[in-house]
């Protein structure tokens, strides 16, 4: 297998509204990234993802952009960004951008010259309609419908929030203007994307009434809207026009995408060079998009769908793994659900967070930790409705109250899933806000950084901080294994186990076993080095791997 830089690379992502506040007003920003990059460094990091920075109304936290070619003023400026790139250049990590290119601001100069003069080219750049009633009834990811009216019978399209219109990407002047932006970036000295919501820039079923869901009458846009056909022809025309010819990588947030035609995207001459895999990150949640309806599933179904997706990705290309993001809860929470460890429960958290860290740098593509999973973050206790910032937290929990949830119900379905949780900002050190920022942070902070911070961590030899130093570096000794290797399931009875193996082509092996549970397991297993385990030396007796509650082993097959 070719071996390229974005395979090796052990990425993080970075929420630069809540990664390190320079200036006091309580928000991150550019200096603040560029401050702490030699602790990524230290940590083993060498690609980063910078969630949205650009100028943006921060109705969905810069998720609705209002101009691609700046800044915004409460991030810094243009060039701070520049030397952010030489830093981190100067350090051997790359930087990755997160593109929205599905919808804009409602305040972008597009939208605003497609609203005062419907006869402008702009009209053009976004879908809309002119209608007596409402054109379809898809339901925004939002909440409401996708079709807001702006005059008279004219209607225009919104997958998200309604200050997100989407844009029209059957549009070929607007297809041009989206690859002057990517080139734009890519000249400036940024070495690939991770690409927003892509799977919805068709929009085919979605413009059309399907049957109801709920008792809105709507049906969800994710159900109908979701990798149309003919999405192809604008993501290989993008590749083409933006990212061949350059030393420049792209992952995809595509959901939608049937296995089956994984490899359309990131096969040999795919779209890009990796996606993220939904299925196992989303099994708590329940067909029909509400959090009021939480599947309650067991380890047996996430261990299907983990090597569903890992053996699907293999046959046809490179994947992206990761166990939390900018959307998702905490992974301990996520995971271990009411096993997950208290703010007291010090060792049990090191446990718990190092299985899930010793699954993901097993897995077989490229590993993309959150910031803050490297200490162990759990979800915030946020007390009401009012302490949330996010819009879809929000609109869920009044989904709830609709649907007959009493007031306690709804708040705690939302502490559950909220992306606020992963949105908490940073803990640096025990100082007041964690030494986030002097001023009075944006969004709650998570009580328990006096106890669990980056500062302590960094000092603790036991520390999850410093466990996950090791695991990196493991998988850069041991990439032809780690990183090229195949995977394969090893079979166990054991439910909680999960058990797999990479492989080479040689025959070198490294069998990785996790207990995710509260009780001993035994099981029967080949002997071999140990290489990695969070207590520290396994139990191996005749045969038997014994495995403590939330033990992880990584061993490593002699060699005849």
């Amino acid at each position: 297998m070719e071996r390229v830089w974005w395979k090796e690379a052990i990425g993080y992502e970075l929420y630069p509204k809540s990664f390190k506040d320079t200036n006091g007003d309580g928000i991150g920003d550019l200096k603040g990234i560029i401050e702490k990059l030699p602790y990524l460094k230290e940590l083993g990091i060498d690609l980063l993802w910078i969630c949205p920075f650009y100028l943006s109304p921060m109705r969905d936290n810069g998720y609705d952009v209002e101009d691609y070619y700046a800044v915004d003023p409460q991030f810094g400026s243009m060039e701070d960004m520049d030397a952010l790139l030489a830093r981190a250049e100067e350090l051997g990590i790359r930087v990755i951008t997160d593109m929205v290119l599905n919808h804009t601001s409602d305040r972008h100069r597009w939208f605003q010259e497609a609203l005062k003069d419907p006869k402008s080219k702009y009209r053009d750049y976004y879908i809309f309609k002119e209608s007596k009633e409402r054109p379809s009834n898809a339901r925004s990811c939002f909440g409401g419908s996708v079709w807001e009216k702006v005059e008279g019978d004219v209607w225009y399209y919104h997958t998200f929030d309604k200050t997100q219109p989407d844009l029209n990407w059957e549009c070929k002047e607007l297809r041009q203007e989206i690859y002057r932006i990517l080139n734009y970036w890519l000249d400036k000295g940024v070495s690939g994307f991770r690409m927003d919501a892509i799977t919805y820039i068709k929009k085919g079923d979605s413009l059309k009434d399907a049957e109801p869901q709920g008792e809105d009458g709507l049906h969800d846009v994710a159900d109908i809207g979701l990798n149309q056909p003919g999405i192809g022809e604008f993501l290989l025309e993008m590749r083409k026009e933006c990212i061949d010819g350059r030393d420049a990588m792209t992952v995809a947030e595509a959901p939608g995408v049937p296995y089956d035609k994984i490899g359309e995207f990131i096969g040999e001459n795919g779209y890009f060079s990796m996606i993220f895999d939904f299925s196992y990150a989303d099994i708590d949640l329940a067909p029909g998009g509400n959090w009021y309806y939480q599947a309650d599933w067991t380890f047996p179904q996430l261990k299907k769908l983990i090597f569903h997706s890992q053996s699907s990705v293999q046959r046809q290309g490179w994947g992206a793994i990761y166990l939390e993001n900018h959307d998702q809860s905490r992974s301990l929470n996520k995971y271990f659900r009411d096993k997950a460890a208290r703010p007291y429960e010090v060792r049990k958290r090191f446990l718990q967070s190092t299985a899930l860290g010793t699954l993901l740098f097993g897995l077989r593509g490229t590993v993309f930790l959150y910031q803050g999973e490297e200490l162990g973050m759990t979800n915030c206790p946020f007390a009401s409705i009012d302490e949330f910032d996010d819009l879809n937290t929000i609109d869920q929990y009044y989904r709830a109250l609709k649907a007959g949830c009493d007031e306690k119900k709804a708040l705690k379905f939302v502490n559950d899933r909220s992306r606020d949780n992963s949105r908490t900002p940073y803990p640096w050190s025990s100082k007041k806000n964690g030494g986030f920022t002097e001023g009075t942070p944006w969004l709650k902070m998570n009580p328990d950084y006096r106890e669990n911070n980056a500062q302590r961590q960094q000092k603790e030899e036991g520390s999850t901080f410093k466990f996950y130093q090791r695991l990196i570096r493991l998988r850069k000794e041991k990439a032809d294994i780690l990183v090229y290797g195949t995977i394969e399931e090893i079979q166990v009875e054991n439910g909680p186990v999960i058990a797999f193996s990479r492989k080479t082509e040689s025959g070198k092996t490294i069998s990785i076993y996790i207990n995710m549970g509260e009780e001993e397991e035994k099981l029967p297993a080949e002997d071999g080095k140990c290489l990695s385990c969070n207590y520290g030396d396994m139990i191996f007796k005749e045969n038997t791997l014994i495995l403590r509650p939330y033990e992880a082993v990584m061993m490593e097959k002699t060699q005849d």
